[in-house]
């Protein structure tokens, strides 16, 4: 299992080889990569900035991962997320589950990113035409998060 924060780009490949190679028991793989859109709403966006609480989100993170292997019988995961600026096109985050059958792998990458998106200490600064201004929490992404609570 494994959790980073980090301000490089993320080599989504070399992360899924490293988190399966030499483990045959696993099945399937479940894989979310966020990406920067150049568009939020009706606004272009020129970039965005990404900050973190250092210490606490990775604990956070951590915490989020545990509840995913507390549910799951999975064989590996992982979760990597970049801060600082980044461009429309550029990897925001990736969630991979690791498993010997699909669903649980499935499930359990879906589980993470909703509970990341909801419960983990992030802060998003978009650039628009219009200013920069901070990205505030959706209820769409509580919703979401609403429905893996037991």
């Amino acid at each position: 299992m494994s959790v980073r924060v980090q301000e490089e780009d993320i080599d989504i490949g070399a992360e899924l080889a490293e988190m399966t190679v030499g483990n045959h028991a696993i099945g399937g793989l479940g894989v979310f990569v966020g990406l920067v859109r150049d568009i939020a709403g009706e606004a272009a966006v020129a970039g965005m900035t990404l900050e973190h609480y250092p210490g606490m989100t990775e604990r956070q993170l951590e915490a989020i991962e545990a509840e995913a292997c507390a549910r799951w019988p999975l064989q590996a995961s992982r979760i990597v997320h970049r801060v600082g600026r980044l461009e429309p096109g550029d990897n925001i985050v990736l969630v991979a589950c690791a498993s010997a059958h699909r669903q649980a792998a499935l499930d359990a990458t879906a589980f993470l990113i909703d509970w990341l998106k909801t419960k983990a200490p992030f802060w998003k600064l978009e650039e628009t035409r219009a200013g920069a201004h901070w990205v505030d929490a959706r209820e769409s992404d509580d919703a979401a998060a609403a429905r893996w609570s037991r």
